[in-house]
């Protein structure tokens, strides 16, 4: 008999999001915008410590509504970190403006800041001009040097566009991750710590701003009694059905956040006589990831890779993945500037992302970790 399927991370519903649903059927909110918007953007915002948060249809809405918003267009540049989805990037060339990619470094897996420094000095010396904006993203929950980032972009006077896609719930230094810079970006895909259906955020500094990405994000209607343009538009903002699924997911987000932390937590005991493979941690007391997806990293001298163990675990019906390959060795990114040096290729072969889904219980997680363990004795 196959043992019964461990996902990467699946959806992990609440019980009370019928509850939000039905409301909004029984008062006929089963329309594009809605009561439920608000009150999911109000409680995000109380949960993020934000001013305004605006519900979208993506997170690649919210990196593109930021990137408009920043005056981003043809002919400029964005420093975007290497490793990471595509959706932190593809915005930038929405915007007929070029991606400069920055290699990450080792403790946190994100963008490195001494990179990223000498990415904007370069691009200057050759451009003459500074990179209109940069997107650091916190990979897998994991922060980025947050400090050292915000810091250098503030000496060059280049806005953050902060990608926390994965990162709701994580802290650097007691602050929420999608605070820190101008803008900040959440996601609610199926797979993340709460879900939406599909849908994201922009976290934005002013009421200002705010009223100005609603207005990008539905189609740049002026306020006419008819329907008149003097911009292009996007049909961005989050559906009201969508909307109150993501109430019923902000009634557990604490417990969906301290229960990927404990498995990260039996991840790393579980792991720790396993010699080849480093868990990824908190590089100090500053972190505070929620792990939305716990990683480890393969020894350079194992016998055996990381897509190797992605395939034993897969015959035991286990899912795993590998990390992302980075964006600068991507073919439709092949003329893209690049930064840095090998470690974020060096991640890519070596990392694997282990099952983190909120909803596995403890035997499943000491499953993953033993079938690690005899793929190595093997």
């Amino acid at each position: 008999m196959a043992s019964e399927r461990i996902m990467l991370s699946r959806v992990h519903l609440s019980g009370t999001e019928r509850k939000y649903i039905d409301e909004a059927f029984t008062d006929d909110w089963v329309v594009p915008l809605g009561p439920h918007v608000d009150e999911f953007e109000h409680r995000l915002e109380r949960y993020l410590g934000a001013n305004y948060v605006v519900a979208l249809s993506a997170g690649t809405a919210a990196i593109h509504l930021g990137l408009v918003l920043l005056g981003v267009g043809r002919g400029d540049e964005v420093i975007c970190q290497s490793m990471t989805f595509a959706a932190s990037c593809n915005p930038i060339v929405y915007q007929g403006a070029t991606p400069v990619f920055v290699d990450s470094e080792k403790a946190t897996i994100n963008m490195d800041p001494a990179m990223l420094e000498r990415a904007i000095v370069e691009r200057h010396r050759i451009t003459g001009r500074y990179p209109k904006a940069i997107i650091p993203v916190s990979l897998y929950g994991m922060p980025a040097r947050t400090d050292e980032i915000m810091a250098i972009a503030d000496s060059f006077g280049i806005p953050v566009l902060e990608d926390a896609a994965e990162a709701l719930g994580s802290e650097f230094d007691g602050r929420k991750c999608g605070t820190f810079g101008t803008f900040g970006v959440l996601s609610f895909n199926g797979n993340k710590m709460i879900t939406t259906s599909g849908g994201g955020a922009l976290v934005c500094p002013d009421a200002e701003t705010a009223g100005r990405a609603k207005f990008y994000a539905t189609q740049a209607r002026e306020n006419r009694p008819y329907y008149y343009h003097e911009t292009i538009g996007y049909n961005y903002r989050l559906s009201n059905i969508s909307a109150a699924i993501g109430c019923g997911q902000m009634d557990v987000i604490d417990d969906r956040v301290s229960r990927r932390r404990r498995i990260h937590d039996i991840y790393t005991a579980m792991l720790a006589d396993c010699p080849q493979v480093t868990v990824q941690d908190n590089p100090d007391s500053r972190y505070n990831s929620n792990f939305w997806l716990t990683t480890i990293a393969l020894k350079d001298d194992v016998a055996g890779s990381a897509d190797e163990l992605r395939l034993f675990l897969a015959a035991d019906n286990i899912e795993s993945r590998l990390l992302w390959r980075p964006m600068h060795m991507q073919p439709v990114f092949a003329d893209a500037p690049y930064y840095g040096g090998k470690v974020a290729e060096r991640l890519f072969d070596h990392g694997l992302c282990l099952p983190s889904g909120s909803s596995l219980t403890d035997d499943d997680i000491a499953r993953v970790a033993e079938r690690i363990k005899l793929f190595f004795r093997q």
